[in-house]
């Protein structure tokens, strides 16, 4: 693939968007000056960027972008080199207040495997202080995403196909009604009634709850269809920041397209 860095963009008709100072980052996610550097190599570099409540942002760029690494700052699961992020207003960085306000899921590793997944369940609903009620309510509301093959299993976490072990953490995230979701990648592994099933109830979240959702993917077509605002990343670098329209999927797969 060639260098990015030295093609012209296929997005002539909509302008970035995206804020270049302190005093413009505003939303209910924000990060000012926020780089992360392994081993001299700078990773993620971004000046100023901030997520409206409400909005539905998607995060797109290749394998080593900084996609990852962007959705872990923010969940203060690594420390930024420099720079910092607040939710809602409060500093991630070794603070909790911020916590019961985001739900989450990353990979696998955000999973307590030894337990089923009604005990995760069970667990996680404990923390935002559910009741046995809610947790019925909640596991009933998920039966079509589920679609029969995680409830009443018997069976470990682990023990788990790829695509059910994600379910099971889509679905946690949601126990508490965090105002912000973060999904990493959450199409992948999952069969296309389950990817068709998890768009629909994304949306219908974001219409009925106005839940912020941060959602990266290398699949463009699930992302441009849930997300009304698309940012492209590219060696830890925001190049594209524009909101989605009938021809997003277009300039995306161009930009994407090109090769040597």
């Amino acid at each position: 693939m060639q260098d990015h860095e030295n093609l012209p963009l296929s997005f002539p008709d909509i302008p970035p968007s995206m804020p270049h100072s302190e005093e413009e980052a505003s939303g209910i996610v924000t990060a000012i000056n926020l780089k992360k550097i392994y081993h001299g190599v700078t990773v993620l570099d971004i000046p100023s960027i901030g997520i409206n409540e409400g909005e539905s942002f998607g995060l797109v760029g290749n394998n080593g972008a900084g996609k990852t690494t962007f959705f872990r700052l923010i969940l203060d699961l690594i420390e930024a080199s420099s720079g910092e992020v607040k939710v809602d207003g409060e500093k991630v960085s070794r603070n909790d207040e911020w916590k019961s306000k985001v739900g989450s899921f990353l990979d696998e590793g955000f999973l307590i495997d030894f337990l089923t997944p009604e005990e995760y369940f069970t667990f996680i609903a404990k923390l935002y202080n559910k009741s046995e009620g809610d947790i019925a309510h909640f596991t009933e509301s998920m039966k079509e995403f589920f679609n029969g093959e995680i409830l009443g299993s018997r069976k470990f976490i682990r023990d788990l196909s790829k695509g059910n072990q994600k379910k099971t953490g889509i679905a946690a995230a949601l126990i508490g009604e965090p105002r912000v979701l973060i999904l990493d990648e959450p199409f992948t592994a999952l069969d296309p009634t389950s990817q068709i099933r998890l768009k629909r109830m994304l949306n219908e979240l974001k219409t009925t709850k106005k839940m912020t959702m941060l959602i990266s993917s290398h699949d463009l077509n699930h992302v441009t269809e849930v997300c009304d605002r698309i940012v492209v990343l590219e060696k830890g670098v925001v190049v594209k920041d524009t909101p989605t329209n009938e021809n997003t999927l277009k300039e995306l797969e161009s930009y994407f397209s090109l090769t040597e």
